[in-house]
C-alpha cells in the first residue's frame, strides 16, 4: 500500500520502469562518451546504474505494491541476456515483478526468439520500437515504411506473439497510431499495450488535437491499452498543470480499465522526482471516482500483467 503524509491510501503498480547495471557493458546507448538521439535530448544523468534498491530509494515515501521492468535496449547481439539478468535481480530482490523482453520482429528467427522469451516465467510481453516517419506531415494512409507495423517482415513476426500470450508494447509517434488500430484489427487475440501516452510530445494546443484524434482511433479497438508516462517536453517545465490535459485525456478516451499509471523512472526522473511524480498524478486525477482511480494506479496493471497482488484479482 501506500502512504504519504496523512493522505489517503493508495495502492500503486510501476507498469514501465527500468532497470540497469552498467558495469555489465550490455546497454550500448548508456555507454561512456555515446548520446544516442533521443527524444529528450542529451540523457547524460541517467548513465549510473539503477537497481532496486535505488528505485526503492528513489520512490520513498511512496511503498509500490509492484513494478513492471521495461526492456532498456539491451545489445541485440545477446537477445535473451536482460531476460536472464532480470530473472536473477527478481530472485535476489523480489524485483521486479514482471518485464518486458525485446525482440526484432522484422528480423530472420522472430518467431523462435519469441519463443524463448516466453519461457522466462516474469516476461509478459515484448517491445519492438517499430520504424516510424520523423513528422506526422510524412504519415499517409497508403505508406508501407520498411520496419513499421505495415511492414509485411513485422507483421509475420507480431503474428508469433499470440501463440504464448504475450502483449505488444508500442512506443511510436502518435501519428502512428492508426497502424496501431489496423493491427489490433488484423490479429485481435493479441493485447497492444501503447507506451508514454502515445508519445504527444509538444503541448502545443493543434498537437495536441491531432494526438487525441489518433488516441480516439486506436481506442475504438478493445484489444489496446495505454500507459501514461514519458510526458517531459525538453525546454519546457513539467509541471502538474502541464501535465493534467495529457492524463485526463487518455483516461476519458480509453477509460481507467484501460489505462495504467507509469513511472518511466529513471529517465523521467530528469525532469521529476518520483515522490513529485506520484502527486502530480494524484493531484490530477483527485475527482476521478475512486473505483477508477484504484483500476488506474493499479488494478489494470495488475490485470494486463499478470499480477496477483491482494485486493486487486
Amino acid at each position: 500500500m501506500t502512504r504519504r503524509a496523512g493522505a489517503e491510501t493508495v495502492q500503486i503498480v510501476d507498469a514501465h520502469c527500468h532497470m540497469w547495471d552498467l558495469s555489465l557493458g550490455r546497454h550500448p546507448w548508456l555507454a561512456e562518451g555515446v548520446l544516442h538521439p533521443h527524444r529528450y535530448g542529451d540523457y547524460s544523468e541517467v548513465k549510473r546504474d539503477y537497481l532496486p534498491a535505488d528505485y526503492r530509494a528513489a520512490t520513498r515515501p511512496w511503498t509500490i505494491a509492484a513494478a513492471v521492468h521495461m526492456e532498456a535496449e539491451w545489445t541485440p547481439e545477446d537477445p535473451l541476456g536482460e531476460a536472464r539478468w532480470i530473472a536473477d535481480l527478481h530472485a535476489k530482490t523480489g524485483f521486479p515483478a514482471a518485464m518486458t523482453a525485446q525482440v526484432w520482429l522484422d528480423r530472420p528467427g522472430a518467431h523462435e526468439l519469441i519463443a524463448a522469451q516466453a519461457a522466462f516465467p516474469l516476461v509478459r510481453s515484448l517491445r519492438h520500437k517499430p520504424k516510424a516517419f520523423a513528422r506526422a506531415a510524412d504519415w499517409h494512409e497508403a505508406h508501407a515504411l520498411a520496419g513499421s507495423m505495415r511492414c509485411p517482415d513485422f507483421r509475420r513476426g507480431y503474428a508469433g506473439l499470440a501463440a504464448h500470450g504475450l502483449h505488444f508494447e508500442l512506443q511510436t509517434p502518435f501519428w502512428h497510431l492508426p497502424d496501431a488500430a489496423e493491427l489490433a484489427r488484423d490479429f485481435p487475440e493479441t493485447m497492444i499495450v501503447i507506451n508514454h501516452a502515445g508519445v504527444p510530445g509538444s503541448r502545443d494546443p493543434a498537437v495536441l488535437a491531432d494526438w487525441r484524434r489518433a488516441l480516439s482511433v486506436a481506442a475504438a479497438r478493445p484489444n489496446i491499452r495505454i500507459k501514461i508516462s514519458g510526458l517531459g517536453v525538453p525546454g519546457e517545465a513539467w509541471t502538474t498543470e502541464a501535465q493534467r490535459e495529457v492524463i485526463l485525456t487518455c483516461i476519458e478516451i480509453f477509460g481507467a480499465g484501460r489505462a495504467m499509471f507509469a513511472s518511466n523512472m529513471p529517465v523521467d526522473g530528469m525532469f521529476r522526482s518520483f515522490p513529485d511524480l506520484i502527486a502530480d498524478f494524484m493531484a490530477v486525477t483527485s475527482d476521478l471516482p475512486e473505483a477508477d482511480r484504484r483500476a488506474f494506479f493499479a488494478g489494470t496493471a495488475a490485470h494486463t500483467y499478470g499480477l496477483d497482488l491482494p485486493g486487486l484479482n
